[in-house]
């Protein structure tokens, strides 16, 4: 997995785990968007870092598995400050959060695996465009073919 650093283009190799306690020190609202350690117990969190850094967190995923519905939602997703607008540092690190639910949700459901998430407004086109989501009224959702299409781009 990697993901690109904009101002040389250089490829760079990420690896996603979960999040220990010791990370709930620097998960913060002003780095994260949310209080991770509030979600501690309520939701499996992932993070993403870099191979080489990998006490530096560029973004966060906090999940909920609904077996019943064979589908994985993603409750919150979080780039580090750093890494969000027009001025970012990486390119690809939500991209790699969602496809490695999707992933784990394929590994689970297999062909019947989805992942769902709740956006905010104002992100629903990014999700649509950039990530191949469909709008189902309040939430978007991937599975099937668009699903094993985000899993190639990401070579999960």
């Amino acid at each position: 997995m990697e993901i690109t650093e904009l101002a040389t283009g250089c490829k760079r190799k990420v690896i996603i785990s979960t999040v220990e306690e010791d990370d709930f020190k620097v998960l913060v609202k002003k780095q994260y968007s949310f209080d991770w350690k509030s979600f501690k117990g309520k939701l499996a969190i992932f993070k993403l870092c870099l191979e080489d850094e990998p006490d530096k967190i560029l973004g966060v995923v906090g999940i909920v598995d609904v077996p019943d519905e064979m589908r994985i939602e993603i409750k919150l997703i979080a780039n580090s400050k750093e890494n969000v607008g027009k001025k970012k540092h990486y390119e690809g690190i939500a991209g790699y959060l969602i496809a490695f639910v999707g992933k784990m949700a394929s590994d689970k459901y297999k062909r019947y695996a989805c992942v769902s998430l709740i956006p905010k407004t104002e992100l629903i086109a990014h999700y649509t465009n950039k990530f191949h989501m469909v709008y189902a009224g309040w939430q978007l959702y991937l599975e099937g073919d668009l699903l094993r299409r985000l899993l190639k781009e990401y070579d999960l």
